[in-house]
């Protein structure tokens, strides 16, 4: 049985929101200047932050890069997904708008999204406990949406949510380093071969 996560309490918040303006700041600058050309004296000028709030959320600069590397790979699954579940009413319907949306998110990437994509990993291995928690979270949001789709009956059982769940986060992970890692990578092309199989391998045909 779902239940309801607790609401964050106004500290918890407040900590999430400046977290989110530092990261919001140092992209905006990144973008505009490169990552090396850009310190930390100016994110939390643009942040409108001290630099010991600045320590308290990042111990340095390669902090935050993976910080942001880890917001482009995984962040923006539990909210979207939450808006899918609430705008599209059948597992088809969807997937087909979550592909959609992610398309639409690299037509605006370039090659500073890159760089941010493949510091992510490192990241992960200086703190296993934010690696948990991020992979708890986006697996916990693929299985919600899988579910909800048995319980509609419109998702095939041949596969646990987990499993399918399992998939739909691999491939999409796998497809997204792989154009980090190389810019002529046909990311779009791969998308669509996704979105067939995800339908494929989770959805009931249709009769």
């Amino acid at each position: 049985m779902d239940t309801a996560e607790a609401p964050l309490g106004r500290r918890e918040k407040r900590k999430l929101e400046i977290r989110a303006r530092i990261e919001e700041a140092a992209y905006q600058l990144f973008r505009e200047q490169g990552i090396e050309d850009t310190s930390i004296e100016q994110i939390c000028v643009q942040a409108d932050v001290a630099r010991r709030t600045f320590y308290g959320h990042f111990p340095n600069k390669h902090s935050l890069l993976g910080g942001l590397g880890i917001s482009r790979l995984y962040d923006q699954s539990e909210p979207m997904l939450r808006l899918l579940m609430e705008n599209h009413q059948t597992t088809r319907d969807r997937l087909e708008a979550m592909i959609d949306y992610i398309e639409s998110n690299f037509a605006g990437y370039d090659d500073i999204d890159r760089q941010l994509i493949l510091l992510a990993p490192s990241t992960f291995a200086e703190d296993t406990e934010r690696q948990r928690e991020v992979g708890n979270s986006t697996m916990s949001s693929f299985v919600r949406l899988i579910t909800a789709g048995v319980d509609i009956g419109d998702v095939q059982t041949t596969f646990s949510p987990e499993i399918l769940a399992a998939m739909v986060v691999g491939t999409l992970n796998m497809l997204t380093i792989s154009w980090a890692m190389d810019s002529s990578y046909p990311i779009f092309a791969k998308l669509e071969e996704a979105r067939v199989m995800f339908e494929h391998l989770i959805c009931k045909n249709t009769p």
